[in-house]
């Protein structure tokens, strides 16, 4: 029996300001590991780190990819990033529309 589930992905991550959200989104995407990514700046965080209750205004990445994509991506996320662990929840998708998967497909597919 197929799978259900579209092949897409949401990576959810944040970023300590604006300027390294966009050039971690814009290599992210040049690199063809996300097909597209939407920031949202502001956003607060509070979280526990270190010991302590941390709060933190930072911008949210949402990363839309495939399955296949995950561990890659995953890994230059890391090599990008300015946080020793920064956030990587990865979210499937339910539903999506066809001539979306088929965009999303060929924006990550190497030229």
């Amino acid at each position: 029996m197929p799978d259900p589930t579209p092949p897409a992905r949401v990576v959810l991550t944040t970023t300590s300001n604006p300027d390294e959200a966009t050039r971690i989104a814009r290599t992210l995407v040049e690199e063809r590991l996300a097909a597209c990514a939407t920031l949202i700046p502001a956003v607060q965080s509070i979280y526990h780190w270190q010991g302590q209750i941390e709060s933190a205004t930072e911008t949210l990445l949402l990363l839309k990819t495939s399955p296949d994509q995950l561990a890659a991506l995953e890994a230059r996320l890391h090599e990008l990033h300015s946080y020793q662990t920064p956030e990587f929840l990865v979210l499937a998708v339910e539903a999506a529309s066809q001539p979306y998967l088929d965009w999303l497909q060929a924006a990550l597919r190497r030229v």
